[in-house]
């Protein structure tokens, strides 16, 4: 197994980790602080695997499969978590999950097909800006400029994952077409 997909599993066990220092009342006062730390390095785990795997052509079918599904289990762990702390509404995860499902599916229907959907910049505006809204409301700081700029990521994160949901569709709609 290469560094990429260790990386990349490495992330997915930090989750519960992740769910367990934010959630636990046992870590009252810091266990935020801990779980915006495994978060964050989990998302630089994010960053470099891509990165290693491109840049030394380690790129693999586990990679591929894997990668994007670490970011998913992530982001919508850490917002789940965030509904049930009152920090973000949940119409606005159910939106973000939804979209998740929708290109889960269109993946499949491309593998299925022989096609590899690679992901789009508007995918990755999405992740950048879920993983900053996410780091903002974990540290969940009591004060009005920081409360704004929490309000004010959700919702850029809620637009890129629409706009880049309609992005994907319309890039990739002959998917749909072309069924065996």
């Amino acid at each position: 197994m290469n560094l990429p997909n260790k990386l990349t599993i490495f992330r997915v066990i930090l989750i519960p980790f992740f769910v367990v220092f934010l959630l636990a009342p046992y870590f009252e006062g810091f266990g935020n602080y801990i779980a915006l730390a495994i978060f964050i390095v989990a998302s630089i785990t994010d960053f470099l695997d891509g990165k290693i795997a491109r840049k030394y052509n380690l790129v693999t079918n586990f990679g591929k499969f894997m990668d994007p599904l670490a970011d998913k289990l992530l982001v919508c762990s850490a917002l789940i978590c965030l509904i049930s702390l009152s920090r973000i509404p949940a119409w606005v995860v159910i939106i973000i999950i939804a979209r998740e499902f929708i290109i889960s599916g269109f993946r499949l229907i491309a593998a299925d097909n022989g096609v590899v959907i690679a992901a789009s910049y508007w995918g990755k505006f999405k992740t950048a800006s879920q993983m900053i809204t996410v780091i903002l409301l974990v540290l969940n700081i009591r004060n009005s400029f920081f409360q704004v700029l929490g309000t004010v990521f959700i919702y850029i994160s809620l637009a890129l994952t629409v706009i880049s949901l309609i992005d994907y569709i319309v890039k990739n709609k002959d998917v749909l077409k072309d069924q065996k």
